[in-house]
């Protein structure tokens, strides 16, 4: 199994990285937390890894930080939720953020990851509880309780896309489980000229949390 890969970053096109090793090029699916902490294309980095075997093909998942992956691996263990949804819970908030809402029995926090409804976000809650535990008091994941942060969900205006930039966040957002017209929606409430995609993305993402 490979359990990191370093190399130079050649593309960033979320939620995929392409990585040349020693002139191999990795192509590796990524959450959108592990883009906010990578350097520009070109910069040598250090990626964490987990292969992903199925009978149609082999995936490989990069994390920025252990308790990414740790949570990744955990997650993609519970009954009816795939590597997809798992990349989607990493985006959507942070490690401390999911273990504070299966903590908390947060499930409305829980439905607003993509692709979750209010019977997956139960079974997380349930199953993601005890495995959890074990976990964190291990140190893998360092969890820090914080307070409800619930609150009203804005809405957010429609446009028409007219720049490639726009259009690639919204595809980004469509690989992690949004259905189109929510990516439209999301992109076009917090788009400015100026904003790398990986902003933009960034802030679409945390409008969600609104």
């Amino acid at each position: 199994m490979i359990g990191f890969l370093r190399g130079n970053l050649v593309q960033k096109m979320p939620p995929m990285l392409l990585l040349d090793v020693n002139g191999v090029g990795y192509e590796i699916e990524a959450p959108m937390s592990t883009f906010y902490q990578l350097e520009s294309v070109d910069d040598s980095v250090t990626i964490l890894t987990h292969m992903h075997v199925r009978e149609d093909a082999m995936l490989l998942f990069g994390f920025a930080t252990e308790s990414e992956r740790v949570l990744f691996k955990t997650l993609i263990k519970v009954n009816g939720v795939g590597a997809k949804m798992a990349l989607g819970i990493l985006s959507a908030m942070s490690v401390n953020e999911f273990c504070s809402y299966v903590d908390t029995g947060d499930i409305s926090a829980l439905t607003r990851i993509p692709g979750v409804g209010k019977k997956t976000a139960e079974r997380l809650q349930i199953e993601m509880r005890d495995r959890l535990k074990p976990i964190v008091e291990s140190g893998l994941l360092n969890y820090q309780p914080i307070s409800d942060s619930s609150s009203k969900q804005t809405s957010i205006p429609t446009t028409g896309f007219a720049s490639s930039i726009q259009q690639s966040a919204c595809e980004a957002l469509i690989a992690l489980g949004y259905k189109n017209n929510q990516a439209e929606k999301m992109v076009a409430g917090v788009f400015e000229e100026g904003l790398t995609l990986e902003a933009i993305i960034k802030r679409a993402l945390q409008g969600v949390k609104l």
